[in-house]
């Protein structure tokens, strides 16, 4: 083994969590390898399109035809765009197995999604840690929220996180920058909707990693709202504007891009993993990494085919596989319910720039003593503006009364969509497809997940309530749909590799350590024993930072 492929750590993946186990992994001294399945994206200096105007696109950021054709999965929402096209995975390289539809939206390059993400970032509460427990569902969350607490904390600091602290039990509040201003309808809406319900519930400012103070190396937000194209200023947190600069400042990381890593390598005597093995994804290469602690931050499913591939005789399902819950459990978040409606009033009223953030509506539902035929909850996340010029309006639609609409904003609009909580079902899994290949000859994964009956009930309440609390808050017109609740769609893909309290229940640890060898750490999306109904990403974050200072402090006590 050549010396330049022995490291103390290797880490998986270079995304939210991958970033931060590369950050705090330097900074306490350790010698690390990155490595990244896609290409290298350098900050600033590769977001092409990050101060293009949309006439500067061909389809004026639109999609194509040929792109329809070509991305059969991507076309299904949002995604789809020649504004950042290259970030998004090419659905003929990397093609999966649909035994149930799963809208699997993916981004392979340094930096992965923390490019792309929403940047809602919400603290779970102890609702939602011990919620498994007292409802009998999946398995007990080995930790609560007293131990990531503190982590919260650090990394909230670190990644600068704006938002209003409000005092509520069901959404802790954290170490905020100052909150963007909600516009003057949003702040109507919220005055009479907490009137109306006697304060049970809310409307707050969301929650948002757009910095509104300058951090080290990193200008706060322009109000520009064209995050996902990459932002020159650093002004949210990304892999690129924050923690990569963080470990590459120690001089003890190195990053390899074009790295498939392909399976953990273990040692049978030892009961520890070796290192990984990694197939070269421009030369077809194979390679062998070897370190004494392990972080597998692929990505959920990706963490996961990683541990299935890394089957032996020992485990003949996979590197974690003894409970039988590895590749079980998976979860998202399930959205797709639409309210929106006009606000009367406010014609003389406007507000600044582009604001990259909305409103967020916590979950009142099976909380503060109510109770529905359902389990767990909902939030809902929405926005309060004008209509631009691109608005279509029918009594103006030529000549000269046309281009006079168009000097002047819409009418006022609030819409809000629904994010509901999916329970962790052992049948809604991910297995290895010995039949269907990606460019590179290796196995994908089959995907067989769907919504159940709880959800499905959620959804009517998602609805219902989401209409009549905008029309309590006096918005006219206002109407709702149920539309696609497909699983995927969140883009927010957990379980699967989940923490627990015994090796009988599940794959990890109270520390993130596979049960089956303990300098395996995973703390991505993979990790997680419940979905809860908020935004993930901080409790990655937080979780491998946790992980971490485990790892670093075992290792130091000659137990890794």
């Amino acid at each position: 083994m050549p010396e330049a492929n022995v490291f103390d750590a290797i880490v998986v993946g270079s995304g939210i969590s991958g970033g931060w186990a590369a950050k705090e992994l330097t900074e306490k001294g350790l010698k690390v390898i990155m490595l990244e399945r896609g290409e290298n994206i350098e900050h600033v200096k590769d977001y092409v399109n990050a101060t293009k105007d949309p006439w500067e696109f061909p389809h004026r950021g639109g999609r194509t035809q040929e792109m329809i054709e070509k991305y059969p999965v991507l076309k299904r929402d949002y995604p789809l765009s020649e504004t950042n096209l290259n970030y998004w995975v090419k659905d003929w390289e990397c093609p999966y197995t649909e035994i149930k539809r799963f809208d699997w939206f993916r981004g392979y390059h340094v930096g992965g999604r923390s490019l792309m993400w929403g940047r809602q970032s919400y603290r779970w509460s102890d609702i939602d840690f011990e919620a498994n427990a007292k409802e009998g569902i999946g398995t007990d969350w080995p930790i609560r929220y007293k131990d990531i607490s503190p982590w919260y904390d650090y990394v909230e600091t670190f990644a600068g996180i704006s938002g209003s602290k409000e005092g509520l039990e069901v959404l802790p509040d954290g170490q905020f920058l100052p909150a963007m201003d909600l516009t003057c309808v949003e702040k109507d809406v919220a005055a009479r909707i907490k009137e109306h319900y006697k304060g049970l519930r809310h409307l707050i400012i969301g929650r948002t990693a757009n910095i509104t103070k300058p951090l080290p190396g990193r200008t706060n937000c322009q109000f520009r709202n064209k995050c996902s194209l990459g932002c020159p200023f650093g002004a949210y947190f990304s892999t690129q504007s924050s923690t990569l600069p963080a470990a590459m400042k120690t001089g003890n990381l190195t990053l390899r891009p074009f790295s498939i890593v392909t399976k953990v390598l273990y040692d049978k005597d030892t009961q520890r993993a070796t290192g990984v093995e990694v197939l070269d994804a421009e030369t077809n290469q194979t390679y062998e990494y070897k370190a004494k602690i392990v972080f597998l931050n692929a990505s959920t499913l990706n963490s996961t085919w990683i541990l299935m591939n890394s089957a032996t005789e020992l485990f003949p399902g996979g590197l974690g596989s003894t409970s039988d819950q590895l590749g079980h459990n998976l979860m998202d978040h399930h959205l797709g319910v639409r309210i929106s409606g006009k606000v009367e009033g406010y014609e003389d009223k406007y507000y600044f720039g582009r604001r990259p953030n909305g409103f967020y509506i916590p979950r009142f539902r099976n909380v503060n003593g109510d109770k529905r035929d359902y389990l767990r909850g909902f939030g809902y996340q929405g926005q309060g503006n004008r209509e631009n010029w691109s608005r279509n309006v029918a009594e103006f639609n030529i000549g000269a009364e046309l281009k006079e609409s168009l000097l002047e904003p819409g009418s006022w609009q609030v819409g809000m969509g629904g994010f509901g909580e999916i329970l962790p079902y052992h049948e809604n899994k991910v297995t290895l497809d010995k039949e269907k290949k990606d460019k590179w000859g290796l196995n994908v994964l089959a995907i067989d997940c769907e919504l159940k009956d709880n959800e499905l009930k959620m959804r009517k309440d998602m609805l219902n309530d989401g209409i009549e609390m905008l029309e309590a808050a006096g918005v006219k017109g206002v109407t709702g749909k149920d539309g696609d609740g497909t699983p995927g769609r969140g883009i927010h893909e957990m379980g699967t590799a989940r923490m627990g309290t015994d090796p009988k229940n599940s794959v990890l640890n109270k520390n993130n350590q596979v049960w089956d060898a303990k300098n395996v750490f995973v703390t991505d999306g993979a990790c997680m024993s419940s979905a809860a109904c908020v935004n993930p990403s901080l409790t990655y974050m937080a979780l491998t930072a946790r992980a971490v200072d485990f790892a670093v402090n075992e290792l130091k006590k000659g137990n890794l």
